[in-house]
């Protein structure tokens, strides 16, 4: 597994590094905000770990203009700010997972797994072509979703549950594996967060002829327009 670690503070680069190497995987490192995007280009890691607090860029803005620029690398953000809000506004602008400093390097690592793990069954089940259903089609290789010529404008939760329906067209997603996939990791969120994404995505895909319905006992189906 290659591995790119967006953090500054180097004996935390030297201790990450030392014990992510034991393992048989690859870091790539980089401690500068403003360079972490074009580092992140150049390396195409499976998985980043990514502090907040940087030089030059902060975590956040690097996080922001990664997904714009079309970069669905998991990522893994490791920071001293361990608040709520912190997690929220991380997770919100494109993480997939959150470990506050310190931490375990046992969990670490197990995180980093499941985080690949993920997406290499994503990335599976969609495949390398673009995935066309309806009006609706996900560019696989940018991770965008458009309606026609138009790029539909998801949160990256929507986007990830939208991505794992059309994935499936005609097929219904339990309600558990959705979770999984649009809350990787996060074990303080309630089961019925899911329910709150599936409203807010029904109501951004009523111009596009697409309908998410509830199959009681089943999941979700996402019905498209022609």
């Amino acid at each position: 597994m290659k591995l790119l670690l967006i953090e500054d503070e180097q004996a935390m680069q030297k201790t990450l590094v030392r014990a992510l190497s034991r393992l048989g995987w690859s870091v790539d490192v980089c401690g500068d905000g403003a360079q972490a995007l074009q580092r992140w280009q150049e390396v195409h890691p499976d998985v980043v770990l990514l502090d907040l607090s940087l030089p030059g860029l902060d975590g956040l803005r690097v996080l922001e203009s990664a997904r714009k620029n079309s970069l669905t690398t998991p990522v893994l953000i490791l920071t001293a700010r361990g608040t709520v809000g912190d997690k929220i506004i991380g997770l919100n602008s494109g993480a997939d997972d959150y470990l506050p400093k310190p931490f375990d390097l046992d969990e670490l690592e197990a995180r980093v797994r499941a985080l690949h793990r993920r997406h290499s069954e994503s990335n599976a089940e969609s495949g390398s072509s673009p995935i066309a259903t309806g009006t609706l089609r996900y560019e696989t290789d940018s991770g965008a979703i458009y309606h026609g010529k138009q790029v539909l404008d998801l949160t990256p939760r929507e986007l990830a549950l939208l991505r794992t329906l059309l994935a499936r067209p005609g097929h219904a997603v339990s309600k558990e594996r959705l979770f999984e996939l649009v809350f990787p990791g996060e074990s303080d969120v309630q089961y019925e967060a899911i329910e709150v994404v599936v409203y807010r995505l029904r109501k951004k895909l009523q111009s596009t002829g697409a309908k998410l319905v509830t199959l009681r006992g089943l999941g979700y189906l996402l019905k498209v327009g022609t």
